[in-house]
């Protein structure tokens, strides 16, 4: 996730103005909008990286809250790949660190590892479970660690390193291993990160 930030302007009254991107295009204060809205702001950034889109679902993790996990998980029923990789990504750190969500979360992002299709989708998947650190999602991580796609893999190695639990999972850690040894760099690199990190 690219970190939110950023130049902002000032106030006359000396207190920080709203953050802005580059550009010179505002980022809105989030805390006067509803769920719905939230999502709608993210789905228009038309940057999957973009500052307003991971302003918005910082915005949504921080909530935390039933409505919010409802919203998420009907996105990750969309047909629209780009809605469901938004509702992947908002239940990932919904709630953190509590996390009030996660075994219905884990259910349902298992479920898109098995059945989604798009290369999007599954590593936003993997991402999330990264984030979740729920060594329940070892069987998904594992199955996808071999995908033809390296945008996969990548996430799949950043995924094992957090789910390998204590003491590490013998066919998480070997999935890792082979995913060090990978033809794509950035996926070995990775990996091998994620053997030398506790």
């Amino acid at each position: 996730m690219v970190s939110i930030g950023g130049p902002g302007g000032s106030r006359a009254d000396g207190r920080p103005g709203p953050d802005r991107r580059p550009g010179g295009r505002p980022v809105p204060e989030f805390g006067r909008y509803e769920v719905e809205d939230l999502l709608a702001m993210a789905l228009a950034d038309d940057d999957p990286d973009g500052q307003i889109r991971w302003a918005a679902v910082g915005h949504l993790h921080g909530r935390g809250d039933l409505a919010t996990f409802t919203a998420a998980r009907r996105l990750c029923a969309s047909d629209t790949a780009a809605e469901r990789v938004l509702g992947v990504d908002v239940l990932g750190e919904l709630g953190a660190p509590e996390r009030p969500f996660v075994d219905k979360t884990l259910s349902l992002l298992r479920y898109l590892a098995a059945c989604d299709t798009d290369l999007r989708v599954l590593h936003a998947v993997l991402i999330a479970f990264g984030h979740l650190r729920d060594p329940r999602a070892m069987p998904s991580v594992i199955e996808l660690s071999e995908h033809h796609d390296p945008s996969v893999r990548y996430g799949a190695a950043y995924a094992l390193s957090r789910v390998l639990g204590r003491p590490p999972d013998p066919a998480g850690l070997a999935a890792l291993q082979r995913l060090a040894r990978d033809p794509d760099e950035d996926v070995a690199d990775w990996a091998a990160l994620g053997l030398i990190l506790p």
